[in-house]
């Protein structure tokens, strides 16, 4: 779960080990596979037309630039525990929301770190303005946020569940 202030970036041990372990592949393996595509491609002659070679350079600078955002994310982060299950909003949590009052118009999602998304979940930060709005936030309390339009609009927390994973 995590949870992104100015600097600080909290991570259970599980995710900041699932990041770890995706950078260490990046830049080993990785960065190798994406080095051994390029010579192949720059054999195959004129690098101006050759669609392979260029193709295998962006994925490099993608590549390069995910190990950047990595190794920043993991530089700041702290490991800490997952959230409790009191039924409080908190990041790592599993947020179910209903819109406007309207207990049929529900949603639940991930308040969570991008890096932690879920595929399971929608996943939104700590500090959208859906999320700041919905945090510390207990079941049964109306909380509100910004649309990007400056209209207001109103939720009530249905519930709260610890993101297992």
């Amino acid at each position: 779960m995590t949870q992104t202030s100015e600097s600080v970036t909290w991570l259970t041990q599980a995710a900041y080990d699932q990041l770890k372990a995706e950078l260490d592949y990046l830049s080993g393996p990785a960065r190798t596979e994406i080095a051994t595509k390029i010579a192949a491609a720059r054999e195959e002659g004129d690098l101006r037309e050759n669609g392979g070679y260029h193709a295998a350079k962006e994925e490099q600078g993608k590549q390069e630039l995910r190990v950047r955002q990595l190794t920043q994310l993991l530089e700041n982060a702290k490991v800490g525990t997952a959230p409790a299950a009191d039924g409080e909003v908190a990041p790592g949590t599993v947020v179910t929301i209903a819109f406007d009052g309207d207990e049929d118009d529900t949603m639940s999602f991930l308040l969570a770190s991008r890096e932690y998304a879920s595929s399971d979940f929608e996943t939104y930060s700590p500090q959208s303005p859906l999320g700041t709005g919905v945090m510390g936030k207990k079941i049964g309390e109306n909380a509100e946020y910004e649309l990007p339009n400056g209209k207001k609009a109103a939720v009530k927390i249905l519930d709260v569940k610890p993101f297992t994973g």
